[in-house]
């Protein structure tokens, strides 16, 4: 016998989870579901992050990333004092290395500014120095709002919350496949069968092959391991905020950079190679299916002429400590090696279209029955209580909810 819900949830990561809190706020009587195929919530992206609560300054003026993190980092920051998850505003150095980048560091004042970012500032070496006494530069953007949290226990609080108002959490129930029947949607899982009116997705790693179960994904994902190295006890004086490079937009992703934990850790890096595997945590993980899926994928062939000579410089990084550290003492010149211990990592859900352009908004698809997010990277995170907004509002105009 199938279990029956108005509202079913493929994917118990941090934006499934506030998605579901959203719309049960908005609908308390509808019956709903989330679907995981892991034995716990928040086991990938939401879990593997740098638990930075981003402000919002990179992202492009009108994007949906620079109007949802604002305001997610906004609701994230109530979220987390209501049910006492601690966080800090330990502030963000943006950190230009010589004069070459002054122009993009202007660039990027003008973008935070005009996406209403709180206290965005430049300053010059000396406030530089008084800031991060041990950072290198010329001058900086000081974002003073930008902080950091759990992550994963912002996840697990969600789904607590979520169990308390009867929302059934069904952990271990892989989706398998989904069909139409009697104008409801059958959902076939490892753990049994569900009927819904509604699907949404927000499966991240896989979001692609889940929207392939309703609809045909218009882009897909390639998965990206970023390795960091966390500082010894001793060198974590290197670093008091977040230590972060100006962005060259002729690059595909942000580089390394220097982040304070919220359990006192300080991470370096990371870097961005080809994981083999969508869930390849370690450099050893290989999924041939995953891997053959990716290489024979004309978007990421055409990714990879166009950026072969990054890529091998990321793949270098990653096999040759002492390439990385060079590039971590761009940034905090006193960093040494035997200071650094390797790892933790983490696997970016990148979507790629055909064309071989990298996907850098949030990007959702609608199919028949079924809503799908297939590009949530960071600010994702930081976002996700605003981006429920957004999919809760989609969800009732495709599928006329009502209570």
């Amino acid at each position: 016998m199938s279990r029956q819900y108005d509202v079913v949830m493929v994917g118990a990561g941090i934006v499934g989870l506030a998605t579901v809190r959203e719309l049960h706020r908005r609908h308390p009587g509808l019956r709903m579901a989330v679907l995981d195929k892991e034995d716990a919530v928040g086991r990938h992206q939401s879990g593997h992050n740098s638990g930075v609560l981003h402000a919002g300054v990179y992202y492009q003026p009108g994007s949906l990333k620079a109007r949802l993190c604002v305001r997610g980092k906004t609701l994230m920051e109530e979220y987390a004092v209501e049910h006492g998850i601690p966080f800090e505003s330990c502030g963000k150095l943006i950190v230009a290395l010589d004069d070459s980048e002054l122009g993009r560091l202007t660039s990027l004042l003008e973008r935070g500014t005009a996406n209403g970012v709180p206290g965005l500032r430049e300053v010059g070496p000396e406030e530089l120095r008084e800031i991060e006494p041990h950072a290198a530069g010329v001058r900086a953007l000081h974002s003073p709002g930008t902080g950091i949290i759990d992550f994963g226990r912002v996840t697990r609080a969600m789904a607590d919350e979520l169990v308390a108002d009867g929302v059934d959490l069904l952990l271990g129930h892989e989706v398998t496949g989904v069909t139409g029947r009697d104008g409801v949607r059958v959902v076939a899982t490892t753990g049994g069968e569900v009927t819904t009116r509604a699907l949404v997705s927000c499966a991240g790693l896989h979001s692609d092959r889940v929207a392939a179960l309703t609809t045909q994904p218009d882009v897909r994902i390639v998965p990206f391991r970023g390795d960091y190295y966390t500082l010894k006890a001793d060198a974590r004086f290197l670093c008091q905020g977040l230590i972060y490079p100006v962005p060259d937009p002729s690059l595909p992703f942000l580089g390394v950079h220097f982040t304070k934990r919220h359990d006192g850790e300080v991470w370096a890096g990371p870097n961005a190679v080809l994981a083999l595997a969508r869930e390849g945590y370690r450099r050893r993980d290989v999924d041939l299916g995953d891997s053959r899926e990716v290489l024979g994928y004309s978007g990421f062939r055409k990714l990879a002429r166009k950026y072969w000579r990054t890529g091998a410089h990321e793949v270098w990084r990653d096999l040759v400590k002492r390439a990385f550290v060079k590039e971590l003492q761009r940034y905090v010149p006193e960093v040494r090696s035997d200071q650094l211990t390797f790892g933790p990592s983490g696997v970016r859900a990148q979507a790629l279209a055909p064309d071989g352009a990298m996907v850098d908004d949030f990007h959702l698809q609608e199919g028949p029955g079924s809503l799908n997010v297939l590009n949530a990277p960071s600010p994702a995170a930081t976002a996700s209580l605003a981006i429920a907004e957004l999919l809760a509002d989609r969800a009732e105009e495709a599928f006329s909810l009502a209570s």
